[in-house]
């Protein structure tokens, strides 16, 4: 897979929306990334126990919503009950049209649950399907996960999330068609980000609130720094 044969990421990223500068996973988020000047952002997606996905990064409410319970366990209509700064979970059909009418592309992360794999990504294949047309990268720790995207939406551009890049790193990507690798950017040196450029896939680093650490990986060839505060990044990246 050629690094851009059908694929660019664009330097910053927003993660979770703008983590750092308005609720993460929300709407409002999205919107607050875009007034930044964003033209990405990264969010969460977890399936509902009727097999909704929504945007949502833990697999338990308390921290974000006060509420109790998995959100594995629960039915889309419970979850739209809980809310998150006051608005309801979004749900992802309605965080991807919203970031249609935002102009934003996306890094989609799977957050797959043992057995759930397929399930989820088959809902993930068809909500972006039906979704307005966005650039994007869907992503993910569960190799399953990112499997059975492939079988079901091949065309769909995939990125293995990883703590660090262990010395057969290769094998995850070319096992689900990924054309990019998304990594920890404190388990990252110099000569692995050249190795994964030599081996002609898109690199992408978590999570970088610090700008001259930002100018570093930058320097060192990484292609996209996912921040909680792309603001701070792009004020001051070199480049």
């Amino acid at each position: 897979m050629a690094r851009n044969q059908y694929l660019t990421i664009p330097r910053v990223i927003g993660h979770r929306g703008a983590a750092g500068r308005a609720p993460e996973n929300s709407l409002a988020g999205f919107r607050r990334a875009a007034a930044l000047g964003c033209r990405w952002v990264e969010f969460d997606v977890r399936l509902s126990s009727d097999g909704h996905p929504i945007v949502f990064h833990d697999k338990t409410l308390e921290r974000m919503t006060g509420q109790t319970g998995e959100v594995s366990a629960m039915p889309l209509s419970a979850l739209l009950k809980c809310k998150v700064a006051g608005a309801p979970i979004p749900t992802l059909e309605g965080a991807l049209a919203e970031l249609g009418a935002l102009g934003l592309g996306a890094n989609v992360e799977m957050k797959a649950e043992a057995g759930d794999e397929a399930a989820l990504a088959a809902s993930v294949a068809a909500a972006i399907a039906r979704g307005p047309p966005l650039p994007l990268l869907v992503s993910s720790f569960s190799l399953p996960a990112l499997a059975a995207l492939f079988r079901v939406a091949p065309e769909l551009p995939r990125g293995v999330l990883t703590e660090r890049l262990m010395t057969n790193w290769r094998d995850a990507p070319q096992r689900v068609g990924a054309a990019a690798l998304v990594c920890n950017h404190q388990t990252l040196h110099r000569s692995a980000v050249r190795a994964v450029q030599a081996a002609d896939f898109l690199l992408a680093t978590y999570t970088v609130n610090d700008p001259d650490r930002a100018r570093e990986l930058f320097a060192w060839g990484v292609d996209s720094v996912i921040s909680d505060v792309p603001d701070a990044i792009m004020a001051q990246r070199s480049g």
